[in-house]
């Protein structure tokens, strides 16, 4: 069906399913010199998300619409990543792109990003027998630093800035709440989040961030999240101070293992031990928060 990861719709379209990112943990390490940032993050990927279909042969425009289609400020990720695609393999098959915008924007889970990178797994889907020879990760990360892992699209450590990942094994199945407060958000958020943590300078070197223990089960993968966090969440709620709100009603919810904000806020989410239970949180939060965006997930 249309909205399927890695579907092929009627008529011969490609669509994939640009799935939440979430930082189950973010380290900032420090700035470099050139202003970016290094870190160190555990990404997982929600079982929802938007839907990017690519018309092989259409105009190559990019068009948006769905519940937070018009949300989208600036120039769309997707159609740099056309336009770069064009430049780097004028041989590809390319075509227009249609992004059904299920995920509200600027709230923390990577919207743009995974849209990025839907549209790139659908342009290589569309052009097997170049593909295998051209750099798709050398692209992605030029296009964001989210773009990499969300290329990807499976359970991973990022490092660097963004462009060093490294899928993880063994991470248990994590049944989650969603919840983004739908507030007004600065232009330039991440940046001015960035700007108020005011890291001090980066090593001289990327570190990779090693393996992941081996996790028994929920229990083990709780218990090591609670020791780490997300290093942009104090400067997110200085700057949007709803965080407070949706962090505090997660952790009240029946249930709740874990709360954190996913990467500059002020979106967040909350563990719960099986998806049942985070349901019936998500029904319960949204009755006492009719305004507020939120969804039962599962991650991996």
């Amino acid at each position: 069906m249309p909205g399927s990861k890695g579907q092929d719709t009627a008529g011969g379209a490609i669509s994939e399913l640009a799935r939440a990112k979430v930082n189950l943990t973010l380290k900032v390490l420090g700035r470099r010199p050139d202003g970016y940032h290094e870190l160190e993050s555990l990404v997982a990927f929600a079982d929802i998300g938007d839907v990017v279909v690519l018309t092989v042969g259409s105009a190559p425009e990019v068009t948006s619409n769905g519940p937070f289609g018009a949300g989208i400020e600036g120039e769309n990720l997707v159609a740099r990543a056309l336009r770069e695609l064009a430049q780097a393999e004028p041989r590809f098959s390319l075509g227009s792109i249609a992004i059904e915008k299920k995920l509200p924007v600027t709230a923390g889970f990577g919207g743009g990003s995974a849209d990025a990178a839907a549209a790139l797994r659908a342009v290589r889907r569309a052009n097997p027998a170049l593909a295998a020879a051209f750099d798709w990760h050398r692209l992605a990360a030029r296009l964001g630093a989210d773009v990499p892992v969300c290329l990807a699209d499976t359970a991973s450590l990022m490092w660097g800035i963004g462009e060093k990942i490294r899928p993880v094994r063994g991470l248990p199945r994590l049944p989650a709440v969603l919840a983004n407060p739908g507030v007004p958000v600065p232009p330039d958020k991440t940046r001015e989040v960035f700007r108020r943590l005011a890291a001090p300078a980066a090593p001289a070197r990327s570190r990779d961030p090693g393996p992941l223990p081996p996790f028994v089960g929920l229990d083990d993968c709780v218990v090591w999240l609670r020791a780490s966090g997300n290093d942009l969440a104090a400067p997110a709620r200085d700057l949007m101070p709803a965080c407070r709100a949706v962090e505090a009603a997660l952790a009240a919810s029946s249930g709740c293992r874990l709360v954190r904000m996913s990467g500059a806020g002020p979106a967040c989410f909350g563990l719960f031990d099986t998806r049942q239970a985070a349901g019936q949180a998500a029904s319960a939060l949204s009755q006492s928060h009719p305004g507020w965006w939120v969804r039962a997930v599962t991650l991996a």
